[in-house]
């Protein structure tokens, strides 16, 4: 007699706007909560994932909490992608020992001890990996029985159209269970033109009657001559004298060729950070029209559906809240790829897996 399907179901701790929960669902896991601080993460996490939104901060969540949001009798994951800033490359320098966020780390770990859950995730920047905090959490795990595998991935090899490396750690108490690896060749990546390239053209400063993600930052009228003059993968040496900026004058200018720069059309994108939306901060204007890259633009390079709702309909995308919470997202096809890990590794463990379909919630209030 066969084995009985079994249903994974997964909570997800510091969830933002939804991605590490959409590529899960997408891996045909049951979501039963995400749990996040930050308010502005509520409407879109329910509109789009279908699943509660507890506004908390993690280090209140008790054990008991916790396991209350996991449905009886299913196959547990707990995902704690806890904020990166602190490990960021973008911050090289930077004296951290202090972080407010170091403690989230631990804040895993105490609700993993807690709970027990079979699946354990959790997805960060590679320079976590190097970092006393990573290792005693991994050594941790491995002392409550779990076996754990992590690694770098580049994100393009998972489909997601920038070039973005991200840690991914791995655990589970039912057996052997291993990162995903990319399978897309080089020659496969989704490139910019093929994630945007179909996107309705708007101007400077514009944002476009459909789709209120759809907006680019007003350009100064300094950086929006110094985009005329900008080629698809160029920099500043492009510029006559008196556009360039004094940085650019010095010897140590050679460093900022990857700010107030086009992306290029036939390759993936630069890192989406929280500040992409602004053509000063990286290479983040169109590879064609003489803007900065729109808040949509941003999400759909991070895997993001085009069709994913981050504010209510009425409201204003406002570009600081919703750059922060796009930049700082798991790309949900990286977390599509975690998934079918889980779902493959669980099937293999207890002879079949009940995958659940996506729904989604209209939001009230």
């Amino acid at each position: 007699m066969p084995a009985r399907a079994v249903r994974i179901s997964a909570v997800d701790l510091f969830c933002g706007v939804g991605g590490l929960s959409h590529g899960l669902q997408d891996a045909g896991i049951h979501v039963a909560a995400g749990v996040d601080l930050d308010r502005t993460c509520d409407y879109p996490y329910r509109r789009n994932v279908g699943a509660p939104f507890h506004r908390r901060d993690v280090r209140d969540l008790t054990v008991e909490e916790l396991s209350a949001m996991w449905p009886a009798g299913a196959v547990r994951v707990l995902a704690g992608c806890a904020p990166c800033q602190p490990f960021s490359s973008y911050r090289r320098g930077v004296d951290t020992s202090k972080e407010a966020q170091w403690p989230l780390v631990d804040e895993v770990r105490r609700l993993v001890q807690g709970t027990m859950p079979e699946i354990v995730t959790m997805e960060n920047v590679p320079r976590i990996g190097g970092t006393r905090i990573f290792r005693d959490f991994v050594e941790q795990l491995r002392e409550y029985g779990y076996q754990v595998d992590f690694g770098s991935c580049y994100c393009p090899a998972y489909g997601v159209p920038q070039h973005r490396r991200r840690l991914v750690l791995v655990a589970s108490l039912l057996g052997d269970i291993a990162v995903p690896k990319g399978s897309i060749t080089p020659a496969e990546y989704t490139t910019v033109r093929q994630a945007i390239g179909s996107l309705p053209p708007i101007g400077n400063g514009e944002t476009h009657s459909g789709d209120p993600l759809h907006k680019s930052r007003t350009l100064t009228p300094l950086n929006l001559e110094r985009i005329k003059r900008s080629s698809p993968g160029g920099s500043w040496e492009e510029w006559p004298e008196e556009l360039r900026a004094p940085c650019h004058r010095k010897a140590s200018g050679a460093t900022f060729r990857n700010v107030y720069a086009r992306m290029m059309w036939d390759e993936p994108s630069p890192t989406i950070t929280t500040l992409a939306y602004s053509f000063g901060a990286g290479r983040f204007g169109h590879p064609e029209q003489d803007r900065a890259m729109t808040l949509r633009e941003a999400a759909i390079l991070q895997s993001f559906p085009e069709d994913y709702e981050f504010v209510r309909p009425g409201e204003p995308a406002q570009f600081a809240p919703l750059g922060r919470l796009i930049g700082n997202a798991v790309p949900p096809l990286l977390a599509r790829a975690v998934g079918a890990t889980v779902v493959e590794h669980v099937a293999a463990v207890k002879g079949g897996v009940r995958k659940v379909a996506r729904t989604t919630a209209l939001v009230e209030g």
